[in-house]
């Protein structure tokens, strides 16, 4: 049988009949320390943390309402239950009194049996706060311990994912890890120069956007490959195929979404793939958005796709020199793309030039479309 700790409780009264009358109640059931003065029970306190303390008011020196405010004060001692046990009996001294933190107030004269069952009861709700507290983290552990598990694991699937898109893409040179790149580029010059300050600040968590760009040609692992990889132009009916990715994409990041925890990380990867293909125009789809109704993610992965497209090698074509696709980009202003951010593309043009360089020896062959 395990015999639990007595418990400590430190009384503090400046009448050495009532410390002895208090310790002669107690001792049998608490280990107690009569006290005489509250500077006595801050000494103790130095070595000693009671589960309870009983506390007279009227004391020489330090009183006991000034004792309580110096517990409260402490984060050590702030947790001690502080009953208080007096001959104030007025309403307006027991307010003060707990008011000030006590848990209980108890006046003299008082019945020993009372008092012994109200500690009793204050004991029993300390040990159960310490319980539940106890309980609570190792809950939270757990919970933080799964959620943990739950993101590795969407995490391994986004990445899967986006593996899959490149593996597919036989051709590919790396476009995914490219245009996450590029949009790092564009983001940092932005908030650099605090353009769109606004809509960079309502983004909950920059962690989560970046990655999520990896998802954003998602929906052409629908897509068949004598479309994709089509050498040569698309017919009108194959590019509204084409163009179904879009849809697609949405979709199966929505399916994602329904069982995940990381709903911010997904809505960004929807936002992404649903409207990277949107011109400032209008002229784009699936929507056709116009100007600012096409969101900030959309219209800079606009520009890393187009980029990333234009300097890479396709069935039908040669790469384009980063020159070349940094004049055209320029020249999509206000058209294919938002002329701010064309202007934030301008100053780190070179660095996607040096990140257009860096690619395998297999260069991307889908149709990009």
């Amino acid at each position: 049988m395990v015999t639990r700790k007595r418990q400590t409780i430190m009384l503090v009264d400046d009448n050495q009949a009532n410390l002895n009358m208090g310790k002669n109640m107690l001792k049998d059931i608490y280990e107690v320390y009569a006290l005489p003065s509250a500077e006595r029970l801050f000494k103790f306190l130095e070595t000693v943390t009671p589960d309870l303390i009983l506390l007279d008011v009227v004391m020489p020196g330090i009183n006991g309402f000034e004792v309580i405010k110096i517990l409260k004060a402490n984060p050590r001692y702030a947790n001690i239950p502080v009953v208080f046990v007096t001959s104030k009996a007025d309403e307006l001294d027991e307010l003060e009194g707990l008011a000030l933190g006590a848990v209980d107030y108890v006046t003299k004269p008082f019945s020993a049996a009372i008092l012994l069952k109200r500690i009793e009861n204050h004991l029993l709700i300390e040990r159960q706060k310490v319980e539940l507290t106890s309980l609570n983290g190792s809950l939270f552990e757990m919970v933080k311990e799964k959620t943990m598990r739950i993101t590795e694991l969407q995490n391994s699937l986004i990445t899967n994912l986006a593996d899959l898109l490149e593996f597919r893409d036989t051709f590919t040179g790396g476009h995914i890890s490219r245009t996450q790149k590029y949009m790092q580029l564009l983001i940092m010059r932005m908030i650099e120069s605090n353009t769109y300050s606004d809509e960079i600040l309502s983004w909950e968590n920059m962690d989560y956007l970046l990655p999520s760009t990896q998802l954003h040609d998602l929906g052409k692992l629908f897509i068949s490959d004598a479309i994709l990889y089509k050498p040569g132009k698309l017919t009108a009916e194959e590019f509204e195929i084409m163009k179904s990715h879009v849809a697609k994409g949405v979709e199966a990041i929505r399916h994602l979404e329904k069982n995940s925890e990381n709903q911010v990380f997904l809505r960004y990867a929807e936002i992404v793939a649903g409207t990277h293909h949107e011109k400032w125009d209008g002229s784009g789809y699936p929507a056709g958005l116009r100007g600012a109704e096409i969101p900030l993610i959309g219209r800079l992965m606009a520009i890393a796709d187009v980029y990333d497209a234009l300097t890479s090698t396709r069935p039908y074509k040669e790469p384009y020199s980063p020159e070349e696709s940094a004049k055209i980009i320029i020249e999509g202003a206000g058209s294919h793309f938002d002329p701010v951010l064309v202007d934030i593309f301008v100053t780190v043009q070179n660095d996607f030039a040096v990140i257009s360089g860096k690619r395998g020896d297999a260069e991307e062959m889908g149709s990009g479309e």
